[in-house]
């Protein structure tokens, strides 16, 4: 049987982009937040009962939830520059959609293209947790081995959520302003000394951070900035709207849920049973695409909450396709993805058991 080649998919006539699609999905998105957040204020300062209250917020929380993950997903075109037909607007568009979930655009897409350009290699690219080889695994002693099984198991998406969306951008701006204060310091005395004054403002030798993703250019770092001025702005006028005890614990919840669910989608699109998992050597993006990447069957409703970034591996063959024409692109190439991954929605708990390369045998293997 011939090898599959990415000359063989139907893929050109699916690259166009339109500017009032996209339009229409933004505003079909951010219309029923704002709708939602006027609804929340109303129930906030009615004087009904606090039980009642409770009662009412349960489904809006519901819905801010799944249309938080929605503009996820339409950032993450806007970062494959393929939700808009200019450059420009995906990029004003996803700085604007990364304050929604309250982080930085840039950075994130710079570190989700790196996925794509090694989807399938994972000598290189680890997948969203930092998978280990089964070697590295071996070698960590008792205790090491129960903290990377409890740090990747299923009930870490809440907590890891929270961090993700909420917590990592605030932090990563405070460790770059930390680190930069601190080698100014350290270094100034000698750059003083030595008259090398123009070296005191070489700032990006000191913006990046340790455990931080952001501050690897200027444009990472000016997304940071402006993300979280904006960002903690907002939260003050929120605060002072809606009360800070109840927003803050509210907003959290939102983003807590919405994190939760795309970084499930990711893990599972990319984490199960015979999943391509290749060596640099062997490696092939195409196979990458059509064998490391699953597609899933799930309702019609969620998948519009996703933007159908259900039909992985097409999106994988070509990042360049708007979400608006994956699911057309993918039935029209269904002849060629006989070998790709259908996961349902039962299917999802089984594949967190595969958190180990094995790197030998170019599989992911649960831990035993």
């Amino acid at each position: 049987m011939n090898k599959i080649k990415r000359s063989d998919f139907l893929i050109k006539p699916f690259l166009k982009r339109s500017n009032f699609r996209a339009t229409y999905q933004l505003i079909v998105t951010i219309t029923p937040i704002i709708f939602l957040w006027l609804i929340v204020s109303k129930i906030i300062y009615s004087p009904i009962l606090p039980s009642t209250k409770g009662l009412l917020l349960i489904p809006i929380l519901f819905l801010l939830t799944l249309l938080s993950s929605r503009t996820f997903s339409l950032m993450h075109d806007c970062g494959h520059n393929s939700l808009f037909e200019k450059r420009y607007l995906n990029n004003l568009f996803g700085f604007f959609l990364g304050l929604l979930n309250g982080i930085p655009h840039k950075p994130w897409a710079n570190d989700h293209a790196f996925h794509h350009r090694n989807n399938g290699n994972w000598e290189i690219y680890k997948g969203p947790v930092d998978v280990l080889s089964l070697e590295d695994y071996e070698a960590l002693n008792k205790r090491e081995k129960f903290i990377y099984k409890i740090t990747r198991h299923w009930l870490m998406l809440l907590p890891g959520g929270f961090f993700y969306l909420v917590i990592k951008a605030r932090l990563g701006l405070i460790l770059i302003i930390f680190n930069f204060i601190k080698s100014l310091i350290k270094e100034s005395f000698f750059k003083i000394k030595k008259r090398n004054y123009l070296e005191l403002f070489n700032i990006q030798s000191r913006i990046k951070p340790p455990f931080s993703d952001y501050g690897d250019n200027f444009d990472e770092l000016f997304d940071l900035l402006a993300n979280n001025l904006i960002v903690i702005s907002g939260w003050i006028i929120m605060c002072k709207w809606l009360g800070t005890a109840f927003f803050l614990t509210f907003y959290s919840l939102i983003l807590t849920f919405s994190a939760a669910i795309f970084i499930c989608i990711f893990f599972i699109q990319h984490n199960y049973e015979n999943a391509y998992a290749s060596n640099t050597k062997n490696w092939d993006i195409v196979e990458g695409a059509i064998s490391g990447s699953s597609n899933l069957d799930i309702p019609n409703w969620l998948n519009w909450f996703l933007a159908d970034i259900s039909f992985h591996s097409i999106h994988h063959l070509s990042e360049r396709i708007p979400n608006y024409n994956l699911r057309e692109c993918h039935k029209a190439n269904s002849h060629l993805l006989q070998k790709s991954k259908v996961l349902k929605l039962s299917d999802f708990p089984n594949c967190f058991k595969y958190i180990i390369w094995d790197s030998k045998n170019q599989n992911l293997i649960p831990i035993k």
